[in-house]
């Protein structure tokens, strides 16, 4: 039986790498996105006896639902053996909390969390056909560390940290959940081309990292991949920031 694998946001950035990826290596890919040209760009990408594009903002019940059952409709009888909830919203900045209304909280809250609860829940019945299946939520090290002015950001990404190990105890053995915490990942060549861009980073940006350099999203693929395969963790949170959330950093 093929493995297939279901990903949010996984038209650009991060889930593009994603679905290459397990595209690369044998896999059947659904990859859910509510950007249109971005999806079409990577259905291109891949053949279509093994990928399944569904326009679908993740934050929306109904549109959840029925993407799910397309998804289950594409698959037939056979399971889903992997879904990573990777939406978000990219960047995580709002302004003062005093500025800050409910309804663009909402939005940082129900891209990324309320996304997360609403697509493993649909994708639970199909996850249950597998052996060894497991979901993993595509977090951030701002769960862990913040920048000025990113509440919304951070109470997602930290919720789903939360969710992450809550839906671990509940749900297992049948299906293990962990978490993957990218740090600094440059997208910029991930991206649809109407938005691609090249990287330049400064040496004081490498340096920042003991490993040397910025994160690549072929980095978090590589960690998903390893998740997949770990059969014995669950629950847990493992960052991936080429060590830059453990580095002091002293000013004068």
């Amino acid at each position: 039986m093929d493995k297939a694998i279901a990903i949010t946001g996984g038209a650009a950035g991060i889930g593009r790498a994603l679905a290459l990826h397990f595209h690369g290596i044998g896999w059947r890919v659904a990859v859910l996105d509510s950007d249109a040209e971005a999806l079409r760009e990577v259905s291109q990408l891949m053949p279509k006896a093994r990928f399944l594009g569904l326009r679908c903002d993740v934050g929306r019940e109904a549109q959840v639902r029925r993407a799910f059952e397309r998804i289950a409709t594409w698959l037939g009888e056979d399971a889903l053996t992997c879904l990573v909830n990777n939406a978000g919203i990219a960047d995580p900045y709002c302004g003062p909390l005093e500025d800050l209304r409910l309804g663009d909280w909402q939005r940082w809250i129900d891209a990324s969390l309320t996304a997360a609860f609403l697509c493993s829940r649909e994708a639970l019945p199909l996850l249950r056909r597998a052996e060894g299946a497991s979901i993993v939520n595509v977090s951030s090290t701002r769960a862990l560390m913040s920048e000025p002015d990113t509440y919304g950001y951070a109470a997602a990404k930290g919720g789903l940290d939360a969710l992450t190990h809550a839906m671990a105890v509940s749900l297992g053995p049948a299906v293990r959940v962990n978490a993957v915490l990218p740090g600094w990942i440059e997208t910029g060549p991930w991206q649809k081309a109407a938005s691609r861009k090249e990287p330049d980073h400064s040496a004081a940006a490498r340096r920042q990292h003991p490993a040397g350099r910025v994160g690549l999203p072929e980095d978090i693929a590589g960690a998903v991949e390893w998740l997949v395969d770990a059969g014995f963790v669950t629950g847990q949170r493992i960052v991936v920031d080429g060590g830059m959330t453990v580095k002091m950093i002293y000013t004068d």
